[in-house]
């Protein structure tokens, strides 16, 4: 290109494309390209023309520059085949391989959620090194002949696994979906992962080499090693193959995100049954199971019904060291916190006491814990839960005593039953058969608590109510006493009412 004062260095770029692409740990190759149409595409290629030449004039000095660069190195780069790899929890690599296999299954077309597995995808076979003119493409390390599933090894680099997909088969068409697994050896702490790979579009072959998939993880764990977006719905996105791949990671146990059993909750306490009035200590256990420390503690534990938290009880320890330990309650639910880290194979105890009200013996006796954790390398969160503890609540002296309710009152109209504007009398006294004094309140009221059910007694003391004598019953000739017979059932309420009228002296005649 010239220009009126500068020539600008041009060069001609020519480049190739080539035909393999790959989404994460899934490698798509165009396999169905030969070996004579690979050499005929070599023969025909024209030669590149990679130096330039060039002449600059100073626009001040009017020196003329000019020269010839030296000639770019033209060796074709392949693209860069990233593999899928299993790591650890904490994105290490693990320390043996043996048993592990992987494995691209089709969705069981009768499963409407396209979740469970159908048949293993039959992939073209390959071949390493590549054998001219056999009609077998070539392969790439380390699954070189395109198994399915493909059993890891040992060897360098670690972990690693990859699949060929052929287009001529349409398996890289829009809308396709396969279920990737990972199975451990048997007898081992690790579990089965299975991730759902989608197929959004695809551009692959000569023209452009980009693919787009989704990845959906089908048990609930992150995808890779930062822990992706959520559990449930973990995506990852790779644009082409000169990206990284997707990053499987080996999760251990059974359930959660990152070895969702890590972590182990155990609920205790100091006795097997209680009644109410009685305290009862529990002692909530927490243990890293993991490789690493465990923070972020937060537990959560749902006291029954009757069950009254004592706040400045509560007590924490690691390894015989004291940890602080806060405490919140909201209604039955209390939840305890701490900053302190559970070193690896090290338990957290969180001891506490509760009092047992009368309310206890309406209910089950049962609460249940559960614990939240993070991982200290990673931040990756684990549960634990619930644990559950059983407290048998006893009767006791008070399960089955009720109430004795009742009012003294000025019956005008002499039915024995209280009306609006009959009021109360005051500092009325009823002696009950045990020789228990109850005096009534200014609205003429009283009670007797924890009274054992049966028959029970109570008489009015008139000698209390001075101007006052027992109304008349006009209806129930059996309360014209002063006395009162109730029966009270167990953990029940009865009502014994006293009616009284002012006393009117009349004049004696002389």
């Amino acid at each position: 290109m010239n220009h009126p004062q500068h020539q600008y260095l041009s060069i001609k770029w020519l480049r190739r494309i080539t035909t393999t692409v790959l989404i994460g740990s899934v490698l798509h190759s165009s396999t169905g390209i030969t070996n004579a149409q690979q050499a005929e595409e070599k023969t025909a290629r024209p030669a590149i023309n990679n130096q330039a030449s060039y002449t600059y004039t100073d626009p001040a000095s009017k020196f003329k520059f000019q020269g010839t660069s030296s000639q770019l190195n033209a060796t074709k780069k392949p693209l860069v085949d990233p593999l899928g790899r299993i790591l650890g929890c904490g994105g290490e690599i693990l320390p043996d391989y043996t048993g592990f296999s992987v494995g691209i299954y089709e969705p069981n077309p009768n499963d409407p959620t396209g979740t469970e597995l159908g048949k293993l995808v039959s992939l073209t076979r390959t071949e390493l090194p590549d054998i001219q003119n056999n009609g077998v493409p070539a392969g790439l390390a380390p699954n070189i002949e395109n198994s399915n599933p493909y059993f890891l090894t040992n060897q360098e680099p670690r972990g690693t696994y990859n699949f060929l997909f052929d287009p001529n088969k349409g398996q890289i068409a829009p809308g396709k979906s396969y279920i990737l697994v990972v199975n451990p050896p048997q007898n081992s702490i690790y579990t089965q992962r299975r991730i759902k790979l989608q197929i959004q579009d695809s551009t692959g072959g000569i023209g452009n080499n980009i693919v787009r998939y989704t990845a959906i993880s089908l048990d609930g764990q992150p995808i890779t090693t930062t822990g992706g977006t959520s559990f449930t719905d973990t995506v990852a996105f790779v644009p082409n193959a000169e990206t990284v791949g997707l990053d499987l990671l080996a999760f251990r146990f059974t359930t959660g995100m990152c070895q969702p059993n890590q972590v182990q909750i155990i609920k205790s306490g100091d006795r097997a049954t209680a009644e109410p009035g009685d305290s009862a200590i529990y002692r909530l256990s927490i243990k890293n199971l993991s490789d690493v420390g465990l923070n972020g503690i937060v537990v959560t534990d749902n006291l029954p019904l009757g069950f009254n938290f004592l706040q400045k009880s509560v007590r924490g320890e690691i390894n015989g060291q004291l940890v602080n330990v806060t405490a919140e309650r909201q209604g039955s639910t209390v939840t305890f916190r701490t900053n302190a880290t559970i070193p690896r194979g090290l338990v957290l105890n969180i001891a506490y006491a509760v009092q047992l009200t009368s309310d206890a013996v309406r209910g089950d006796g049962r609460n249940t814990a559960i614990v939240n954790v993070q991982r200290a390398d990673n931040g990756f969160a684990a549960k634990d839960g619930p644990a559950i503890h059983q407290l048998k609540i006893r009767p006791g002296i008070t399960s089955d005593c009720g109430t004795i309710i009742g009012r003294v009152f000025i019956d005008k109209n002499f039915d024995g039953e209280q009306q609006p504007g009959e009021p109360g009398v005051p500092n009325a006294v009823i002696f009950m058969e045990n020789g228990n004094r109850i005096t009534t309140d200014p609205n003429g009221l009283y009670s007797v608590v924890n009274v054992k059910p049966g028959n029970h007694t109570g008489v009015l003391d008139l000698s209390s109510l001075p101007g006052y004598t027992l109304a008349p019953n006009t209806k129930f000739k059996e309360r014209n006493s002063q006395s009162r017979l109730v029966r009270l059932e167990p953990g029940g309420t009865v009502r014994m009412n006293f009616a009284v009228t002012p006393t009117f002296q009349e004049e004696v005649k002389q």
